[in-house]
C-alpha cells in the first residue's frame, strides 16, 4: 500500500524526495523498496547512467529493477551525445511538472553532484555553448594540452582559476566555452542563487563506514570485470574520447585494451579511483545542512517515509 502523505501546511505542493549518497553505498536497493512503498517513479540524478550500452560500467538497474517501478533517465542517450548538467535541469523540469499531475511524492536519486544541485537548486542562466566553439577547445585541448587551456583560463577569468579544480579537464574546458560564447568571465554567471521550486524538497543521505564503504566498492568493480566490463568497453571503442566515456571503469579499461596494463592493474585501479570519487561526493554532500543521514546498513523505506510524513523536509 502506498504511503499516506498528509496535506502540507504550504498549500498541497507535491514533495520531491532526494535520495543520495555515494557510489555503491545502496541507493538503488532503497530507492525501488521506496517506489514500491509510495507508489512513486524514480528520477535518475546518475549523468552516466543515462547514456545506452553503459550498463555495466556505470552499475545501471538492471532489466529487473527496472520493471519493478518507473524509471526516467536511464539509457535514454546515445554515447556520442553532448549532455550537461544545464541540460538536465530543463529536462528533468518538463517531466517532475508531468509526473506531478498524477503522483504526490517523485524519487530522485544518484550521486551526480551537479545534476542533483539542478534540480533541487537550479543551474545559473549560463549560455549554451555552440558547436563551433566546443569543437574548437576540444581541437585546442588535443594540440596544445591543458597547461595552455589553464594558462588562458587564468586570463580570462581569475576568479573562477582560483578555486577551480585545475586537473578537472572537463571544468576548466567548459568554463572556456561559456567565456567564449558569452563574452563574458565565467564567474560572473554563477550567482549561486537557489532558484525557487513548486514543491518541497525532502533530502535523504545514506552513509556508511568509510571501511564498509570501501569494501563495498572494491567488490563492485571485481563484479563489474568478471560481468563484462571489458568487452562492453570494447564495444563502445568507437565512442571512447567522447564525454560520456570519460569516466571511471572504462578509462582503466581502456589502458588494459591498449596494453598498457594488466587487468588486474585495471581493476586496481578502478577501484581506487572509484574510493577517491566517493570521498569527493560525500565531501560535497556533508556541505548541504539540509540532508537527512541514515546508516544505509539498516535504513528502511518505512524510516523514509516517516520523514516524509513528519514533514522534516526543506521547500526550495
Amino acid at each position: 500500500m502506498p504511503a499516506t502523505i498528509p496535506p502540507l501546511p504550504h498549500g498541497g505542493s507535491p514533495t520531491l524526495l532526494v535520495l543520495l549518497g555515494p557510489t555503491a553505498v545502496g541507493k538503488t536497493a532503497l530507492s525501488l523498496a521506496l517506489a514500491e512503498r509510495l507508489g512513486a517513479p524514480i528520477v535518475s540524478a546518475d549523468s552516466r547512467q543515462m547514456f545506452r550500452g553503459m550498463e555495466i560500467g556505470t552499475a545501471a538497474p538492471t532489466r529487473e529493477e527496472l520493471a519493478r517501478a518507473p524509471h526516467h533517465f536511464v539509457g535514454t542517450l546515445a554515447p556520442d551525445r553532448y549532455y550537461s548538467a544545464a541540460r538536465y535541469e530543463q529536462d528533468a523540469l518538463r517531466l517532475l511538472s508531468a509526473l506531478f499531475r498524477t503522483h504526490p511524492v517523485v524519487i530522485l536519486t544518484g550521486g551526480s553532484m551537479l545534476y542533483l544541485d539542478a534540480v533541487c537548486r537550479g543551474i545559473d542562466n549560463i549560455p549554451t555553448v555552440d558547436d563551433e566553439v566546443r569543437t574548437l577547445l576540444r581541437r585546442r585541448l588535443e594540440e596544445e594540452g591543458l597547461d595552455a587551456l589553464l594558462a588562458e583560463l587564468r586570463l580570462l577569468d581569475p576568479q573562477y582559476y582560483a578555486r577551480c579544480d585545475l586537473r578537472n579537464t572537463r571544468r576548466v574546458v567548459h568554463a572556456l566555452e561559456v567565456c567564449y560564447t558569452g563574452g563574458r568571465p565565467y564567474s560572473a554567471y554563477c550567482t549561486g542563487q537557489p532558484a525557487a521550486r513548486p514543491w518541497r524538497t525532502v533530502k535523504v543521505g545514506l552513509q556508511r563506514s568509510r571501511d564498509d564503504l570501501f569494501a563495498r566498492i572494491n567488490s563492485r568493480a571485481e563484479r563489474m570485470v568478471a560481468g563484462g566490463l571489458i568487452d562492453e568497453a570494447r564495444r563502445l571503442s568507437p565512442y571512447r574520447h567522447c564525454n560520456a566515456l570519460n569516466t571511471v571503469g572504462y578509462k582503466e579499461a581502456y589502458r588494459y585494451l591498449d596494453g598498457e596494463w594488466t587487468l588486474r592493474e585495471a581493476l586496481d585501479k578502478i577501484a581506487r579511483n572509484t574510493r577517491v570519487y566517493a570521498k569527493k561526493q560525500m565531501t560535497w554532500f556533508r556541505r548541504d545542512a539540509d540532508v537527512q543521514w541514515l546508516d544505509a546498513e539498516s535504513a528502511t523505506a518505512e524510516d523514509v517515509a516517516s520523514l516524509l510524513n513528519e514533514g522534516l523536509g526543506i521547500r526550495n
